[in-house]
C-alpha cells in the first residue's frame, strides 16, 4: 500500500483476504505485509522480497498466496515483471489468488487474458498520475509555492494558508499536513542572509574562486551545515540557484515512476520569476553566471582534456564529484556539454572507469536521429499539400489542423542467441492521434521499417518487437512512410467522389 486511501489500508485488505479464505475452508498461516510502501517496482517491498525469497529457499510452508487483487500485487511498469514474479510462485507449486478480482485465476485462458488487461491498467494508472501529478506540481511553482526539497543556505521554507497568511517556519523533515496549506520559499536568519551577499559579493567584485571563498568561510568558522564543511561544490550551488534571486525553480532533476534521476537542460526547467523577495538583485546573480560561463569558453577541446588527464594522475580516478571538488578545473557539467557525455570524455584521455558506459554512446546516437527523422517527415507531408504545424519543444506535430502525431524511435537490441528485439515505448504524456515508430537498422543507424499505431488502438505504453510479430501488429508496419503521408493529402471534393 502506498497512500493511505481507505479502499488499499493493509487492514481493509486483510478483512477481504480473510472472508475469502474462510469460505473456500483455507487457513492464514502467514502474512507479508508491505505498509506504505510504492508498488512500482521492488525497491522497499522488503516484505515481497522475503516472500520470494522463502518460496526461492523452499522455505515457504504454505500452498496458495492471497492477494487483495492485481493491483495490489504491484503496478509494475513493465508487465512481464509482475507476471515474472508470479510465475516463480507457480514454479514452487503455489497458486496466487486474487481476493478481490472478477475471475479466478485458474490458468484459464480468459483469466489470462483478464490478468495481463488489470497488470497493463495498474502501470498505465501510475503514468496517468505521474503526468497529472506533474502538471499540478508545475502550475504550484507558477503561482509561487515550493515543491519539495530542503530550502538551501540562507532560506526556510514557510508554512502558509491558502490565502497564503503565515502559518509557521517548516524544519528539516517536516512537511505540511493539510491539503490547502502551501510552502513557500523566505529569506532565511539575516547571518546567512549576509553570508550569501558576501558569497556572490567575494565572487563578482573580489574575484574569489568557489575553493577560495568555501576556504575562508571553513577559517572564519561559519556554519554550512552541522556535519559539513563548505565545499567548492556548495558554493558553487549557491552562485549557480536561481531561487538565490528570488525565482522559483523545479524540474532540474527527474525522479519520475522511481526510474532512474536525470539532470535536465535549463530549457525544461519550470520557473516562475520574482516568486518571493530575493536575497540578491538579478544584476549581481547574471553577473555570476556571466563569470562562470566566460571562464570555461576560454578553454579548447584539449585544454580541458588535458586538464581532466592532470586530475586523473593527482587522484587516481575520476567522477563528477571529484571534478567539480578540483581547483582550476571546470564543472563537470561543462565536460558532459562539450563531449556529449562525462564516459565520453574519459575514454577521450584513455581512461576506464570500469563500468560499461556504451549504452550511453548508443543513446546518443539515437537521441541524434531523432530530429532529423521529425524534419524528413514534415518535409513528405509539405510535399503532399499538407498543413503542418510542429512543436519545437516537444516535437508533436499537427497535421492538417486536424490530428496528431509523434515519433517514438525504437532502439535495436541483440539478444545473447544473436536475436533482434525492440523495444516500443508510447508516448503517454502527448498522446497523440498516431504514433510513428521507426524501428532502427541492426546497430543503430539508419531505419529498417516504420509502424504507424493509431491512438485508438490499445497495444499498451510498452511493446516487444522481434522480426517477426503477430498479426495485430503486423497491420501496422510499412516499409516507408508513403500510406502515412498519402492519408494526409488534401484533394478536392470532386476528385475523391
Amino acid at each position: 500500500m502506498s497512500t493511505e486511501h481507505q479502499k488499499y489500508s493493509t487492514e481493509n485488505q486483510a478483512k477481504v483476504i480473510l472472508e475469502y479464505a474462510n469460505t473456500r475452508g483455507m487457513e492464514i498461516v502467514q502474512t507479508y505485509s508491505d505498509h506504505g510502501k510504492s508498488g512500482l517496482n521492488m525497491t522497499g517491498r522488503g516484505s515481497l522480497k522475503s516472500l520470494l525469497e522463502d518460496v526461492h529457499k523452499a522455505q515457504a510452508e504454505f500452498e496458495a498466496l492471497l492477494v487483495y487483487d492485481v493491483s495490489r500485487w504491484g503496478r509494475f511498469l513493465d508487465v512481464d515483471e509482475s507476471a515474472y514474479y508470479e510465475y516463480v510462485l507457480k514454479q514452487a507449486g503455489i497458486r496466487v489468488h486474487y481476493c478481490a478480482e472478477p475471475f479466478e485465476n485458474d490458468g484459464s485462458l480468459s483469466s489470462a487474458l483478464i490478468k495481463t488487461l488489470k497488470r497493463a491498467m495498474a502501470g498505465e494508472y501510475s503514468r496517468e498520475l505521474s503526468v497529472k501529478v506533474f502538471a499540478g506540481q508545475c502550475r504550484l511553482i507558477e503561482l509561487g509555492f515550493r515543491q519539495g526539497g530542503p530550502a538551501g543556505f540562507g532560506l526556510r521554507r514557510h508554512l502558509v494558508d491558502q490565502d497564503r497568511n503565515f502559518k509557521q517556519i517548516l524544519q528539516d523533515g517536516e512537511r505540511k499536513s493539510l491539503q490547502t496549506d502551501r510552502v513557500i520559499l523566505a529569506a532565511g536568519p539575516p547571518i546567512e542572509v549576509q553570508i550569501v551577499q558576501r558569497i556572490f559579493q567575494r565572487f563578482t567584485e573580489g574575484k574569489e574562486n568557489e575553493r577560495e571563498i568555501a576556504n575562508a568561510l571553513n577559517r572564519e568558522g561559519v556554519v554550512y551545515y552541522p556535519t559539513r564543511l563548505w565545499t567548492r561544490a556548495g558554493v558553487h550551488q549557491i552562485l549557480t540557484n536561481p531561487k538565490y534571486m528570488g525565482s522559483n525553480v523545479y524540474n532540474r532533476r527527474s525522479y519520475k515512476l522511481k526510474q532512474k534521476r536525470v539532470k535536465n537542460p535549463p530549457e525544461m526547467w519550470i520557473l516562475k520569476p520574482a516568486a518571493f523577495d530575493s536575497i540578491v538583485s538579478l544584476e549581481i546573480f547574471a553577473r555570476s553566471l556571466e563569470i562562470i560561463e566566460n571562464r570555461h569558453s576560454k578553454y579548447t577541446d584539449d585544454d580541458l582534456l588535458e586538464r581532466l588527464r592532470a586530475l586523473l594522475l593527482r587522484m587516481g580516478q575520476l567522477s563528477g564529484f571529484i571534478i567539480d571538488e578540483a581547483d582550476d578545473m571546470p564543472s563537470s557539467s561543462v565536460y558532459a556539454s562539450r563531449f556529449g557525455s562525462l564516459p565520453r570524455a574519459y575514454s577521450l584521455i584513455g581512461w576506464n572507469p570500469g563500468r560499461d558506459y556504451a549504452f550511453l554512446e548508443i543513446n546518443r546516437k539515437i537521441r541524434a536521429q531523432h530530429k532529423p527523422l521529425v524534419v524528413s517527415i514534415v518535409e513528405q507531408l509539405l510535399a503532399s499539400q499538407a498543413t503542418v504545424i510542429r512543436d519545437e519543444k516537444t516535437e508533436l506535430l499537427t497535421i492538417n489542423s486536424e490530428y496528431t502525431a509523434a515519433l517514438v524511435l525504437a532502439r535495436c537490441q541483440t539478444t545473447p542467441r544473436g536475436s533482434q528485439r525492440w523495444l516500443v515505448r508510447m508516448d503517454s504524456a502527448l498522446q497523440p492521434d498516431i504514433t510513428i515508430v521507426p524501428r532502427l537498422a541492426p546497430g543503430n543507424e539508419g531505419v529498417l521499417d516504420y509502424y504507424i499505431i493509431p491512438r485508438i488502438v490499445d497495444i499498451g505504453t510498452c511493446v516487444r518487437l522481434a522480426i517477426h510479430n503477430p498479426l495485430f501488429l503486423e497491420v501496422f508496419r510499412f516499409d516507408d512512410l508513403s500510406f502515412f503521408t498519402s492519408i494526409a493529402r488534401r484533394v478536392l471534393i470532386e476528385e475523391a467522389a
